[in-house]
């Protein structure tokens, strides 16, 4: 299976959730992406799950999970489909 991206270093500094998607470092401020991860505590916050697909991040304490594509701003567009005739 060839994964959608490549996550590590995923670790919280302040109000911050840091980590490297595809070989760049990412900063997202904790209260942007997620209410849930901003009210969470730290063992919540540091008990989470990478999809095996890199596809997102899952923390099964507080039920939350969010997409790499989302927190990157990548839209996907619904292929058209062509009328057959």
């Amino acid at each position: 299976m060839k994964a959608y991206h490549d996550i590590k270093n995923l670790h919280f500094n302040g109000e911050y959730m840091e980590l490297t998607v595809d070989g760049d470092e990412k900063k997202f401020r904790i209260r942007e992406i997620s209410p849930s991860l901003e009210k969470a505590s730290q063992m919540e916050r540091n008990s989470f799950e990478i999809s095996p697909s890199g596809y997102g991040i899952h923390w099964p304490l507080i039920d939350e999970s969010i997409s790499i594509d989302g927190l990157l701003g990548i839209i996907h567009e619904k292929e058209k489909r062509k009328k057959s005739a």
